[in-house]
Parts: structure tokens; sequence; C-alpha cells
């Protein structure tokens, strides 16, 4: 079983939400938060994946770096 989270889920909710809904870098919202970049990251991209997901899209709606 997973440890516990470090980042309670509506944290990583609202995160996750600035950086889509704003469109600001990945790099520039972490620091503010002072989340690591590459966790924020991975969160961005599971959101992005769910929501594609729960809209029928599957892997093709993910960018190229995120299939990487």
């Amino acid at each position: 079983m997973a440890p516990p989270s470090k980042y309670p889920e509506e944290f990583r909710r609202q995160a996750v939400a600035l950086v889509l809904d704003s469109g600001r870098p990945i790099r520039d919202v972490a620091k503010e938060l002072c989340v690591n970049h590459e966790t924020l990251r991975n969160w961005v991209a599971k959101a992005k994946q769910d929501r594609a997901g729960a809209a029928g899209g599957g892997p093709q709606a993910l960018s190229g770096d995120e299939r990487r």
C-alpha cells in the first residue's frame, strides 16, 4: 500500500487548476506553491489523462511531452 500523500487532495486539485486555467508554466506555479515542478507536472498529466478518459478520449489526448 502506498504511503499517505504529503499534499492534501484539495491542494493538488487547486494547483492543477492554477496551471490549466491560467496557462502559466508549471515551473512558475510550482515555485510559487513550494512544490517540486516534477510533482506538479505529474499531477497535471494525471488530471489531463483523467479528463480525457472521462470525455472518451485516450492516450492521443495527451501532448507529446506527456507521452514520453
